[in-house]
């Protein structure tokens, strides 16, 4: 921007500048074509002058502001505000320079010996598990470092890793081979071992159950079958078969609870307490395929091609010992279902619908379905002996496996309910989640679930808002406040403020790990079901 401007012969220049304006004056002089110069302003020479004098007036006095505007800004100090910033760092897509390892895991994974740990530092964390308090761990650096050290390159390291990992498919070959060898000493020349935890689980609660329901339904099966063998009779022939999938269903069951009982291992880290579902699964529909089945297959054959029956006063007398025994079969399962829905605080139908114990709920059912099983079969073949209809025997059949149709239906349905993980009542799961935000470090808890695992465990799973401030709190009470203020008091540098940040940040969050170990105890103690906690900080 310049800008000109024209007074009577005078030329007025303003430069642009940042900060102050300034003006050059000038004389303009024409000269005409004969070479005389002559003044642009000479036709009114006293007009003229007397514009000349007021024009200096008025530029001196803007050159005396402008220099003491230039003055007054060069005596302003400059302020500029430097915004601190710590330099970010890059720990890249793999950082374990801080990462921490066990022992074991030092032995195991990088091929050293327990004297080779004691020239390390160690380092007290919390404990992951309730019976310990804190243990020791190494940082994985210096771990790699001595792996290095003792094995000189990480090729060697690698070669020795192969070595010991092809070391331990052959102790695992021959730990088998030595299994099987020492089962067969045990096999001939008897078995002296104290009896295992295993065994002792059927000579009470649920395995005892189910082993009386298999010698008494072993019993059944066989004089059942010589009394249809005898008789010819189709209802016979029904009960028969319905002996006999119970046997086989309930060794399937004793097999499960002998399963369930094993303990967790890597593979199963929650264990094997399904397995007695499962076995229920199946024996439900063993029920269905063997014993309904062919009872409804026997009827229709028998409606299709009657034939006379023999004499069933031999059947009738088995049949009598059938109810007797399965009666009291029956009557053991009642006991066991009653004081284990006492024990749980649940009424009796409610512990057989939600199927807490499969096991005695198969064996009750099985019982229920065998006595009226038994009764329709002995008044049917009472109406065939009456009238000598072999019809109404037949008949007798299919309302067997009509029976027992509809109880295989019914564990089938709650044993899936089960193994698909069902939550708890509401009125639990609220007692848990009143528990947790009632408690001062817990602002909100968010996505609940609490899963039934089967047998009274329940994994219990939150996403947790903890109030910062109280964790804290919690942690400024355990320290000493005038050495913490003392310390802060020393810090003058940016160094030394990511130290004592770095420092006291660590501190505080392992504060929050043990607020969080906290609140899994008190669920766990005021809730004996409540087997697994995974609280998940929000």
């Amino acid at each position: 921007g310049w800008q000109t401007s024209m007074k009577s012969g005078s030329l007025s220049c303003i430069l642009p500048c940042n900060r102050l304006p300034v003006q050059l004056m000038s004389q303009v002089r024409v000269y005409t074509s004969n070479g005389q110069k002559k003044d642009l302003g000479s036709e009114d020479t006293n007009r003229s002058a007397h514009e000349e004098t007021l024009h200096k007036a008025e530029t001196g006095r803007k050159d005396t502001t402008s220099a003491g505007q230039k003055q007054s800004s060069l005596k302003q100090p400059i302020q500029v505000k430097v915004k601190a910033v710590l330099k970010k760092r890059e720990y890249g897509p793999k950082y374990t320079q801080n990462n921490f390892i066990t022992g074991v895991r030092a032995i195991n994974e990088f091929c050293l010996k327990s004297s080779d740990l004691d020239q390390l530092r160690k380092i007290k964390r919390r404990s992951p598990h309730d019976d310990t308090e804190t243990f020791t761990v190494y940082l994985r650096s210096d771990v790699e470092a001595k792996s290095l050290e003792v094995w000189g390159s990480p090729e060697a390291l690698a070669r020795e890793r192969k070595r010991r990992k092809e070391a331990e498919i052959k102790y695992r070959e021959n730990l088998f081979r030595n299994q099987r060898l020492l089962w067969e000493y045990k096999e001939f020349f008897g078995n002296t071992k104290p009896r295992s935890s295993t065994a002792a689980m059927f000579f009470k609660g649920p395995g005892k159950v189910v082993m009386v329901a298999i010698c008494i339904n072993g019993l059944n099966f066989f004089f059942k079958l010589l009394a249809w063998v005898y008789t010819g009779s189709a209802s016979m022939f029904s009960e028969a078969i319905h002996s006999l999938a119970d046997t086989c269903n309930q060794a399937l069951l004793a097999l499960g609870i002998s399963q369930s009982a094993r303990t967790p291992d890597p593979s199963h880290p929650y264990g094997f307490t399904n397995m007695r579902y499962i076995a229920s699964l199946i024996s439900g529909v063993g029920i269905f395929m063997m014993g309904a089945g062919l009872s409804w297959y026997h009827g229709i054959i028998g409606l299709l091609h009657p034939h006379p029956v023999e004499s069933l006063l031999w059947a009738y007398c088995i049949l009598a010992g059938s109810l007797v025994s399965e009666g009291a079969t029956l009557l053991v399962a009642i006991n066991e279902i009653r004081r284990s829905a006492r024990a749980k605080g649940l009424s009796f139908y409610q512990y057989v619908v939600q199927s807490r114990d499969p096991s005695t709920n198969v064996v009750l059912l099985e019982d229920a379905a065998a006595v009226l099983s038994v009764a329709v079969a002995a008044t049917c073949m009472g109406l065939t002996s009456l009238t000598g209809n072999p019809y109404y025997d037949s008949l007798g059949s299919l309302g067997v496996g009509t029976l027992l149709g509809t109880v295989s239906a019914f564990l089938i349905y709650t044993n899936t309910e089960a193994l698909l993980g069902r939550s708890i009542e509401p009125e639990q799961l609220q007692r848990l989640t009143e528990l947790l935000e009632s408690d001062p470090v817990v602002r909100a808890i968010h996505d609940v679930k609490a899963t039934d695992m089967g047998m009274s465990k329940v994994r219990f799973k939150a996403e947790v808002d903890f109030d910062g401030r109280v964790v804290t709190r919690s942690y400024l009470e355990k320290q000493d406040i005038e050495q913490l203020l003392q310390e802060i008091q020393q810090v003058k540098t940016l160094e030394e403020l990511e130290a004592f940040m770095l420092k006291h940040g660590e501190n505080i969050i392992d504060t929050l790990g043990a607020e969080v170990d906290r609140l899994e105890k008190d669920l766990k103690q005021r809730n004996p079901d409540v087997r697994h906690v995974d609280l998940e900080i929000l």
